[in-house]
């Protein structure tokens, strides 16, 4: 930072300041840890020295803060994947059940963007359309933070709900499935070859707030890419060049991805529930009645408090999954992985 020549590029300088803060943080976290550590073994001793039993519910509260931070520094570690640090892009799509799937993907972003606030973390909609009567039919965002392709790969797949419908006037149970597709926001230029005759480019006029401009010109883009079927939109950015580039990104990532699958496969054998994403495939369920329980398929974590699940504390599946993945994804875990 001290040499002269640093600010003359500010997205290189940027990144060098984003590096700096997260090893600043991790020092800090480290540090206190060890000054924790310590003061729980000093309260141990007096209670010992002292024969002083009041100060057991200090060293309980002090030792579950100790744990919780460790725990949270720990799971970080696992985050190496290539693209792990990077933004995250998202897109919700509601399945079967109409205006029931719709008002369940609604809940669903609400879920995530109640765990972006929490985490301090921004998020953007880069495309929406609102379902007929009710919630949302689909939409893409991003979310931006350190880690947060990390923690959000996690949730790639099929979320399965379970509920008396508010929109079913007989009262009875029904199930609905919203489909999450999760790739990061990858800055550098990747070197996917896309041909012109693979794909289409469509213009349309975006919908939603964003003011006469928006609302007036056909500046919203959708590209189809044709071999694999992959299609991405784009209406967030004010012109049609900007919705253009984002979307191409955005397919770009898509491709890498399904190459790097696709290779992982062929040199491992990776099982098809860590990598099929279908209908009835569902990676978790929530379930509110007749009792509340919400789980994930592949690693066993479940939790019986569904309101604080969908207020955005989802982060015990999250750390769930990542240990799952550092085990080489076992078919069975036990309940260690809580």
């Amino acid at each position: 930072m001290e040499a002269g020549d640093f600010w003359n590029d500010p997205v290189v300088s940027q990144n060098k300041m984003k590096e700096l803060k997260s090893m600043k943080d991790d020092v800090a976290t480290y540090e206190k840890l060890a000054t924790q550590f310590d003061d729980i073994a000093t309260l141990i001793e007096m209670g010992y020295e002292e024969n002083d039993e009041s100060l057991i519910p200090e060293i309980e509260a002090e030792l579950q803060e100790f744990i919780s931070t460790y725990e949270n520094i720990r799971i970080k570690t696992l985050l190496s994947g290539e693209y792990d640090k990077d933004n995250a892009i998202l897109s919700l799509h509601a399945g079967a059940g109409g205006t029931e799937s719709c008002d369940w993907a609604s809940m669903l972003f609400r879920m995530y963007s109640r765990w972006a606030d929490a985490k301090g973390f921004s998020l953007e909609v880069l495309d929406s359309l609102d379902g007929e009567e009710a919630g949302i039919k689909s939409i893409t965002f991003q979310i931006n933070g350190e880690n947060a392709y990390g923690y959000l790969k996690s949730e790639k797949g099929v979320h399965r709900l379970v509920r008396i419908s508010p929109f079913n006037a007989a009262g009875k149970r029904q199930t609905s499935f919203v489909s999450c597709d999760v790739m990061p926001d990858i800055e550098d230029d990747i070197d996917i070859e896309i041909k012109d005759d693979d794909i289409r480019i469509d213009t349309y006029r975006s919908s939603g707030a964003g003011g006469q401009h928006i609302n007036k010109t056909s500046s919203a883009i959708r590209i189809t890419h044709f071999p694999t079927g992959i299609v991405v939109q784009c209406q967030n950015e004010r012109s049609q060049f900007q919705n253009k580039d984002k979307a191409m990104q955005m397919l770009k990532a898509k491709l890498y991805l399904l190459k790097q699958q696709e290779n992982m496969e062929k040199a491992a054998g990776i099982r098809g529930e860590v990598t099929e994403i279908g209908w009835g495939n569902q990676i978790r369920s929530y379930v509110m009645q007749p009792y509340t329980m919400v789980k994930d398929h592949r690693t066993g974590v479940e939790s019986g408090n569904v309101d604080n699940v969908m207020d955005g504390k989802i982060d015990l599946f999250m750390n769930g999954y990542l240990k799952w993945l550092s085990l080489g994804c076992p078919k069975n875990m036990n309940s260690d992985v809580e």
